[in-house]
This record gives C-alpha cells, sequence and structure tokens, in this order.
C-alpha cells in the first residue's frame, strides 16, 4: 500500500516538475483532462461555456503561478486536479457575487410601478411592499443612495464605488450590511 501510494505521490511529484519546466505535453493534458469538469460546474451554476473557459484559464494560470512560486505540493493521487477546479470554482463563485453578474430590480424606489398594478397585487403583498418602503425611508442616506443606485438605477459596483470615494469591495460590503440592515429593520418591525 505504501509502495502504491509513493508511485502516486511521485507521479503528482513528477507532474510538478514538468509544469516548472513548462512542459508543453503536460501542461496540454491537465488542461484537457481537468476542463470538462469545470466547464459542467459553470454550466449547472448559471454560466456559458466562453465563460467557463475564462474562468478556467484563470484557473490555469493562478495554479501555474503556485506551482513556479513553490505555493504548490502534491498530497494525494488527485491533488493537482482537485487544486485546479478548486481555484475555478472558487473564481467563479466570485464572479457570481460580483456586480458584473448580477442584474436584479428593486422594488424600493419604483412606486409608480405598484400603484398602476394595484389590482394585480394581493393585500398581503401591498402590505409589504408598503413596510418596505417605510422602513427603505429610515435608512441612512448612504444606504438609499447605495441601494437606489445599484437596484434602481442598476449602476455597477465599480461605478457606486468611485462616487463615493471608496474600493469596489467597499461599496460590496456596504451594500451588504444596508441590506441586512434593511431586513433587520423589516423582521424588527414584524
Amino acid at each position: 500500500m505504501q509502495e502504491e501510494t509513493f508511485k502516486t505521490y511521485s507521479k503528482q511529484a513528477e507532474q510538478v516538475i514538468a509544469i516548472k519546466a513548462n512542459d508543453e505535453k503536460t501542461l496540454r493534458v491537465l488542461y484537457l483532462e481537468n476542463f470538462p469538469k469545470t466547464e459542467k460546474y459553470v454550466l449547472e451554476n448559471n454560466g456559458s461555456s466562453e465563460e467557463a473557459r475564462d474562468v478556467f484559464q484563470e484557473a490555469f494560470i493562478a495554479v501555474w503561478r503556485n506551482i513556479q512560486a513553490n505555493k504548490f505540493r502534491p498530497e494525494n493521487e488527485t491533488a493537482l486536479s482537485g487544486y485546479l477546479y478548486r481555484i475555478a470554482k472558487n473564481k467563479w463563485l466570485d464572479y457570481l457575487r460580483s456586480g458584473h453578474y448580477k442584474r436584479t430590480t428593486s422594488m424600493t424606489e419604483t412606486p409608480d410601478v405598484y400603484e398602476s398594478q394595484e389590482d394585480c397585487l394581493s393585500e398581503d403583498q401591498e402590505k409589504y411592499i408598503t413596510k418596505v418602503k417605510e422602513q427603505f425611508r429610515l435608512l441612512g442616506d448612504n444606504c438609499k443612495e447605495l441601494l437606489t443606485r445599484f437596484y434602481y438605477k442598476q449602476e455597477s459596483l465599480k461605478k457606486i464605488a468611485d462616487g463615493f470615494g471608496w474600493t469596489e469591495a467597499t461599496a460590496r460590503n456596504n451594500k451588504y450590511r444596508c441590506i441586512q440592515r434593511l431586513r433587520a429593520m423589516m423582521n424588527h418591525d414584524k
């Protein structure tokens, strides 16, 4: 059993050495053997083949850089494939969380839309919308502006961040906090 483990580890170590040497065949095999799994994951999670290719290429380059910098050491027979897949999966999840992907509309600043559809809404829905509007008005000015720009005006987080003088990550975090605050206000008022 130890001999088999050593052979497997040895094979992974040989792959790492070949990747460090930029062995074209090893790189090609690694790419071709691992791309389908990433593509399947992206397609199952609201992505396209083109997006899967982009994400996988970014992950592949990240793995290559980490190997070049001695930041990766294989620990089992699937270590390299698993590492590549994990990085690709995380990159896709980061993309899904980003403002580039999100395309949502808001209920908070569109009273005329709901007023014109009054006949279509149940009494409970009308009460809920009224409550959301009331709670939204109680939010701080920055939260109201941030949420309005993101959901109603559909501005990117980058544009919003620039407007506030924040980084994009700060804008994303503040948007999350504002939504959480609005939810807490809604729950507290029940």
